[in-house]
């Protein structure tokens, strides 16, 4: 049987081509991994527009969800951090209410995944990164700091055109400059920014904690699936070394 182990589901936003590779590239044996598109219209990865392209895949989530559904996953995951930060704690803990009534399994969002990774990683001070415009970062660091972390240095890449362009070097770059002496842990949000590449790198070279979207959500998908599988070479968090 296809997913012997579990089936995993991502709603991936349209023009998102990061999620998929870095999902499959992360998926243990016995371990397969779904995708449905989000509907948004508009140009795609472009600061210009973002906020309303996020409202604009919540009103259409259920559609994406149900046929994301019938391949019957263990847990779909919501593969677009900036939409909780559209959201907020009430408003996503609604949508997700609704999809889990619909689809009758596990639904979380990948900005949850990495409040429960930042838990287990035992941190309360962060960095925060992002390829977002002023406003979505400031966003994504007042929903932390609600949810009891204290953001201690923010920071997004300059010059974006579009996000789903960026590289893991920038990546890497950001994670540099954002870190400061009394960051305990490192997270690099956006699903569009390509993270998994450097993560164990950046750890490596910070000397603590370097966590994405991306590493957070599939790390809690497994966790919700009840798989418990060491991922070695992308960081702590997904080798289980905690």
């Amino acid at each position: 049987m296809t997913g012997w182990r579990a089936r995993l589901g991502f709603l991936v936003p349209p023009g998102n081509p990061t999620v998929e590779p870095e999902m499959i590239a992360l998926a243990p044996q016995g371990v397969t991994v779904h995708f449905s598109r989000l509907v948004a219209h508009g140009a795609t990865g472009s600061h210009a527009g973002q906020e309303e392209r996020n409202r604009t895949m919540v009103e259409h989530a259920a559609q994406s969800a149900g046929l994301l559904a019938m391949v019957k996953p263990d847990v779909i995951m919501l593969a677009h951090t900036a939409t909780s930060y559209t959201l907020g704690p009430q408003q996503e803990a609604e949508l997700i209410e609704r999809l889990r009534g619909q689809c009758g399994t596990i639904v979380e969002t990948a900005f949850a995944s990495v409040l429960a990774a930042l838990r287990v990683l035992g941190v309360r001070k962060v960095a925060l990164g992002t390829p977002y415009g002023e406003e979505t970062t400031l966003k994504g660091k007042a929903l932390l700091e609600q949810h009891g972390f204290a953001v201690v240095s923010h920071g997004r890449l300059d010059n974006v055109s579009n996000i789903y362009d960026e590289t893991p070097e920038r990546a890497y770059r950001l994670g540099r400059a954002i870190d400061k002496h009394d960051v305990e842990a490192v997270f690099l949000s956006g699903l569009g920014m390509p993270t998994i590449a450097i993560l164990e790198t950046l750890e490596r070279d910070l000397g603590k904690p370097a966590i994405s979207a991306a590493s957070a959500m599939m790390w809690r998908a497994l966790h919700l699936a009840g798989v418990h599988a060491p991922i070695r070479g992308y960081g702590r968090l997904l080798a289980g070394a905690l």
